[in-house]
């Protein structure tokens, strides 16, 4: 195996999240799941709201994301910035149920909501639903 790594770095608005040198990255592009590996041709891409697998050491590691995008650059540096990352480990299942029924119950009242509060409350169901369906799929594994 080559010795290459990749440099990822995992930008929110509050900050950098994730930082290191890794061997993989798998990420939800927009036109499908893409694969990062060392000397990757440079591209730049939109993401889907979905799940960051990073292989490190032999380990694997994910993260929830909330869309953005991704830069692979010619140095092998991998950029994601996103509206926000999620350790999957570090995801509450009880806060994440309790946001998605928050969110349930304000969607069923739509006629009393703002447009502004309408897209609130669905982007807060999607959230929750990412944040549930991950951190139940690695309790399983």
């Amino acid at each position: 195996m080559s010795e290459k790594k990749l440099f990822l770095e995992i930008i929110t608005p509050e900050g950098i999240v994730y930082s290191d040198k890794v061997e993989m990255v798998i990420a939800p592009a927009i036109q499908g799941t893409v694969g990062i590996l060392p000397q990757h041709t440079p591209f730049f891409t939109k993401l889907n709201e979905g799940e960051i697998k990073i292989k490190k050491d032999g380990k694997e590691e994910f993260f929830t994301v909330y869309g953005g995008f991704m830069d692979v650059s010619q140095g092998g540096k991998v950029s994601i910035m996103t509206d926000g990352a999620k350790r999957v480990e570090e995801i509450n299942m009880e806060t994440a149920r309790a946001a998605r029924e928050k969110a349930e119950i304000m969607l069923k009242e739509k006629e009393k909501l703002t447009e502004v509060e309408y897209l609130k409350a669905e982007a807060s169901l999607r959230k929750a639903i990412l944040d549930l369906k991950a951190a139940q799929r690695r309790k399983r594994s």
